[in-house]
């Protein structure tokens, strides 16, 4: 940490016989400035002449002698993943501007990775000054949070960056502490949260300094901040951090309050939380849980509005669960919407689409909250090509993306995420049909944005319904849902969405899952009078194939169906879904 004349060093190197740094500030003098033992297995020093931009290493004398050269465990910033730590000055002019993070009520989520999101013809990775360029266009989306893939200093300049090497530095290639920076204040200015995705499962496995940090280790273990027995093993190698050691659980903990308080994010995601809690068969691991419960508890504790979010994919109520007895996480991705909804979008034969599946997609939650999941039909893992993945319209016709069924069924399946209780979540490019496979040396395919304009109208519109901008479709931002109507032999699925019900908050969603088409289908409605049509997907305006069946407003004064007192009639155009409320 800089200071006016110098610079403080701290290190955690329980076995060391001796500490030193060296760096650019001092001519890289062997072994470099001595740190003074505090006990408890740390060492510290004031440095004079060290100032912000200055490069460091830590030389320590190993037990047996050896001398070791290491970066700093908490260096913000590097040259590069395998290079120097460098001095970093935390300060920045953050302004002043009124913001708040959004209610988990109005989140609509964008999942971006920033090196690709971007359109730069070939060479390097995209950067966070690209990423800037770009948030006005998800502002007027009506995007209000963006969800970074990990952007901790990695190996090389392209990864998905869940290969961290150095926890606490922003990676070189992507512009580094002041270009994340730059990204947070740029997206708050724009009404826009950004939650940062953390990996503390395992890390590395590559250019990882704190591999035998400072020389101890037990067998083929990895020293003091790994497990040095099998539950050292994960799918990724044989780091898994020891969430049992206080030193390891603090520098976790730190990390996590670093990307919170030093960067103002509005929130955490955290990859593979199952890989946290349990260990080589399933076996579980009391010392992750309990990590996941401080960190989730101190984050409530000190910035409660913040969302901690988990990747566990077990349908584990327990991950959203309070503590002590559950995890403490604020909401978790949920397998339980996007697995089934993905088959019944996907595919190819309408006998096969299976409407109860859908019904328990929709209807699912954990622990009585709707909030407490995070819904999606894309995200990285699904249609990432490191797991053999597609997106959505390539999915649904291989090679025939923009087809007419890829077009109508996947846009069916945007619907269902923006409609549905729950967290949303749209990954980069869905907006705009994307059908590349995500790479991370790929950028995505902006020229698809202007070829399907429609289709990304198609999303503003509903996300502007799903966070009730017109102040019409309340019941979308609430808890209540109730899958009323469900077809199985034509494939049509009603629900609906409420807050407290009535005008401008009942809310039901009508979706077809069949190629037919109805000039008048009746279901049943939650209350009397006029029903306004306030979204159809089938419009031509979001694409000039599709059919145009109009659905016009429609009144409820039929008998009671569905377990609802009244029913009505309205059109529904093939593959397509339309979303009603009422005025009065």
């Amino acid at each position: 940490m800089p200071y006016e004349d110098g610079a403080a060093f701290r290190v955690w190197a329980p076995h060391a016989r001796a500490v030193c740094v060296t760096g650019s500030f001092s001519g890289w003098p062997v072994p470099g400035a001595p740190l003074h033992h505090e006990g408890g297995g740390y060492w510290s020093a004031d440095v004079p002449g060290v100032k912000p931009g200055d490069e460091y290493k830590y030389v320590i004398t190993a037990a047996d002698g050896d001398r070791l050269w290491r970066t700093d465990p908490y260096a913000p910033a590097m040259t590069w993943s395998n290079g120097n730590s460098l001095v970093h000055a935390p300060d920045f002019e953050w302004g002043d501007g009124p913001y708040r993070t959004p209610g988990w009520d109005e989140l609509v989520v964008y999942e971006m990775h920033v090196g690709t999101f971007n359109d730069l013809p070939g060479g390097g990775p995209g950067t966070f000054t690209d990423a800037v360029e770009r948030l006005p266009y998800l502002a007027e989306l009506g995007i209000n949070a963006i969800e970074l893939m990990p952007a901790a200093e990695f190996p090389g300049g392209f990864s998905w960056g869940y290969n961290p090497s150095n926890p606490f530095a922003v990676e070189t290639d992507l512009g580094g502490p002041p270009g994340l920076k730059t990204l947070v204040k740029a997206a708050h200015e724009l009404g826009i949260a950004v939650l940062f995705d953390v990996v503390y499962n395992h890390l590395g496995p590559s250019d990882l300094d704190l591999w035998r940090f400072d020389g101890w280790h037990e067998g083929d273990g990895g020293g003091i901040y790994f497990y040095n027995d099998g539950r050292a093993a994960t799918p990724w190698g044989k780091t898994r951090p020891d969430f049992g050691r206080p030193e390891v659980r603090q520098y976790l903990r730190d990390n996590a309050l670093h990307w919170l308080e030093e960067y103002r994010m509005d929130g955490l995601r955290w990859d593979a939380t199952s890989y946290i809690r349990t260990a080589a068969h399933g076996v579980e691991l009391a010392d992750g849980w309990g990590l996941m419960r401080w960190i989730n508890d101190d984050m409530d504790h000190r910035q409660p509005w913040k969302l901690s979010l988990a990747e566990d994919m077990s349908d584990d109520a327990r991950i959203t669960d309070a503590t002590p007895t559950g995890a403490g996480f604020d909401a978790q991705w949920d397998a339980g919407f996007v697995h089934p909804v993905r088959t019944a979008i996907i595919a190819s034969d309408d006998t096969s689409r299976d409407m109860y599946a859908v019904r328990g997609a929709i209807e699912h939650r954990y622990g009585g909250n709707v909030f407490h999941r995070v819904v999606y039909t894309e995200s990285h893992d699904e249609v990432g090509r490191l797991n053999g993945n597609l997106r959505v319209p390539e999915a649904i016709w291989p090679g025939n993306a923009d087809s007419w069924y890829a077009r109508k069924r996947s846009t069916l399946g945007s619907v269902l995420v923006l409609t549905s209780p729950g967290i949303p979540m749209l990954f980069q490019g869905q907006e705009f049909l994307e059908d590349g496979t995500f790479d991370d040396q790929v950028p995505l395919d902006w020229s698809r944005r202007d070829h399907h304009t429609g289709i990304v109208q198609l999303h503003h519109d509903l996300i502007a319904l799903r966070r009730d901008l017109a102040g019409r479709t309340a019941g979308l931002r609430g808890q209540g849902v109730f899958v009323h109507h469900l077809n199985n032999t034509d494939k049509v699925i009603a629900f609906h969405r409420y807050a407290r019900g009535g005008p401008r908050d009942s809310t039901v969603v009508l979706a077809n899952f069949g190629s037919r088409a109805y000039q008048d289908y009746t279901l049943g409605l939650p209350r009397q009078g006029t029903w306004q049509v306030r979204f159809n997907s089938d419009w031509s305006g979001y694409d000039p194939g599709f059919g145009n069946h109009l659905a016009f407003d429609l009144s409820a004064d039929g008998p009671g169906l569905d377990g609802m007192p009244y029913s009505g009639t309205v059109g529904l155009g093939p593959y397509s879904a339309v979303v009603m409320s009422q005025d009065a």
